[in-house]
């Protein structure tokens, strides 16, 4: 009786050593994304995403057609800021693949940071690429001249489906504490 319940015991402080360090699994599922206090979240059927209060969600009519949800940043009548979520954009078998086809949408003549690997909530495998870029100046958009920091998070879903966040803003913009909350805040269904 003493040793079925020593095993017993072993068996559930094993358990709940594995769940609270993550380990013993393929993947983070039990997970739970951060959302900030007073943050509202862009929700599709493959990724959410938060973003901060100065972002206004974009409805169907001004979103692009390839993005299943946005929200963007304007001073005056220019985009200064934008958080995009993209869903099956491309076909991939891995996070790798992704971040190869996401890389490949990033503007010519941008300074690439190496792609790295990134823990999001839902996935056990995504990359995160950083890039900046000199805006054009177009209508509505930053500046001519202004510098651009972009950041995408890209993997697959739960349905081996591509997703990929991405965060383009103007230099100062958003903080490197509000971009890491964003990333921070990805989880994938």
């Amino acid at each position: 009786m003493k040793i079925i319940q020593r095993a017993t015991a072993f068996g559930v402080g094993a358990a709940l050593a594995l769940a609270l360090t993550g380990c013993g699994g393929t993947d983070d599922e039990g997970a739970k994304a951060t959302v900030p206090e007073g943050w509202s979240e862009l929700t599709t059927k493959g990724v959410d995403v938060a973003y901060p209060p100065a972002f206004k969600p974009q409805s169907d009519a001004e979103r692009s057609d390839y993005n299943a949800a946005a929200a963007t940043l304007t001073e005056g009548d220019r985009r200064v800021g934008i958080i995009t979520v993209q869903l099956n954009f491309t076909t991939a078998h891995s996070a790798e693949q992704a971040a190869i086809a996401a890389e490949a949408g990033v503007q010519l003549g941008s300074k690439v940071q190496p792609t790295k690997k990134v823990e999001i909530a839902g996935t056990d495998d995504a990359r995160r690429i950083d890039f900046e870029f000199v805006s054009v100046g177009d209508k509505g958009q930053p500046v001519r001249g202004a510098k651009i920091h972009g950041t995408i998070v890209t993997g697959l879903d739960s349905k081996d489906k591509t997703f990929a966040i991405r965060v383009d803003a103007q230099q100062g913009k958003i903080s490197d504490d509000e971009l890491a909350k964003i990333v921070a805040s990805i989880e994938v269904h």
